[in-house]
C-alpha cells in the first residue's frame, strides 16, 4: 500500500528555512502531506508522529527525525496506511537523509526533489540561518493550537501567519510556529511556581474588583500547569463576572508571559471585602 504514494523531497541545509517554505513547496506541488522533523502534517494540522524537535540533544533528533526507532517508524507507518496520501513531501538536509527516512516508512525514493536554493534567495537563506544560529529559533508548519500542549515550557513565538501565492496563482494562508528546542544553545531552564504566584499577585491588584489574592497553588505536569486561586473580592461587584474576567487574565497573561501552557485556572472567591469593615 505505501509502495503507491508518490514521494517528493525538499533538501537543504539545515537552518536555511525549509520548514518556513514547506507548505508553500507542497502547495505548488499539489501535496496534501509533509514530513518534517518527525511529524506527519496536512494543512494546519499535525496527524502523525513525533516532533523531533523535542529531543534532548542533537544526536537524538536526527535519529527521530530519520524513524530510526522502531516504535515512531511503525506508528508513522500506521498512519500513512490509515490515511493513504496519494503524494507526501519529506523534507532533509541532504538526498540520502530524505532516502533514509523514505526507506524506513517502506516509501519508495523520490521521484522529484526540491532544492532550497531554487525557492528561496542567497540573502533569504543567510537571514534564516543568521537567526537559527544567534537566537536558537526553529519553525514548525502549523498553527500554535496545534502543538501547545506538547512544547508546552519550549521558548513559542505566538501564531505567524503567512500568505503566499499557490498553484495556479491562487493565495492561500499557511501558518506557522515558531519554538526554540531544548537542545538550542541556550539551554535547558526551568520556571519557579513563585513565578506563576507572582504574576497572579500583580493581577490580582489591578484588577477593581478583587481585593487580595490569599492562596496560589500551583502543579506541574507533563502537559502543562494547573493552577488553583482564593481571591477576596471587592463588596458591590458581581462575583461571577469578577473570578471570570480574573481567570481569563490569568490564563493569557501566565502563558504570553513564560510560554507555559496552562491547563487549567480554578479559583474560588474565599471571602467578600467590605472597605469600611476589612475582610468578612
Amino acid at each position: 500500500m505505501l509502495d503507491k504514494i508518490k514521494v517528493y523531497a525538499f533538501v537543504g541545509p539545515s537552518g536555511t528555512g525549509k520548514s518556513y517554505r514547506a507548505q508553500m513547496v507542497a502547495n505548488e506541488n499539489n501535496i496534501r502531506y509533509i514530513i518534517d522533523d518527525g511529524l506527519l502534517v496536512s494543512g494546519n494540522n499535525v496527524v502523525g508522529g513525533n516532533s523531533a524537535k523535542k529531543a534532548p540533544t542533537k544526536i537524538e533528533t536526527v535519529k527521530k527525525a530519520i524513524f530510526i526507532d522502531k516504535t515512531d517508524r511503525e506508528e508513522m507507518k500506521a498512519v500513512l496506511k490509515k490515511l493513504k496520501p496519494e503524494s507526501i513531501l519529506i523534507l532533509g538536509t541532504s538526498d540520502d537523509m530524505v532516502e533514509k527516512i523514505a526507506s524506513n516508512l517502506g516509501l519508495h525514493k523520490p521521484e522529484k526533489t526540491i532544492y532550497i536554493n531554487q525557492v528561496a534567495t542567497d540573502t533569504e537563506m543567510e537571514t534564516a540561518r543568521r537567526i537559527r544560529t544567534t537566537e536558537g529559533k526553529h519553525v514548525i508548519p502549523v498553527p500554535t493550537f496545534e502543538i501547545k500542549r506538547d512544547f508546552s515550557g519550549f521558548i513559542l513565538d505566538p501564531l505567524q501567519i503567512f500568505k503566499f501565492n499557490g498553484k495556479g496563482s491562487e493565495p492561500y494562508i499557511a501558518e506557522k510556529s515558531i519554538i526554540r528546542p531544548t537542545f538550542s544553545y541556550l539551554g535547558n531552564f526551568t520556571i519557579s511556581d513563585t513565578v506563576f504566584r507572582q504574576i497572579a499577585e500583580y493581577l490580582a491588584k489591578k484588577e477593581e474588583g478583587i481585593h487580595r489574592l490569599s492562596r496560589t497553588r500551583v502543579e506541574s505536569t507533563i502537559g502543562g500547569t494547573n493552577i488553583y486561586m482564593e481571591v477576596y473580592v471587592v463588596f458591590g461587584y458581581n462575583i461571577v463576572n469578577v473570578l471570570r474576567e480574573f481567570k481569563h487574565k490569568t490564563k493569557k497573561e501566565i502563558e504570553r508571559l513564560t510560554t507555559m501552557n496552562v491547563q487549567e485556572v480554578s479559583i474560588m472567591a474565599k471571602g467578600v471585602y467590605m472597605p469600611e469593615e476589612g475582610e468578612k
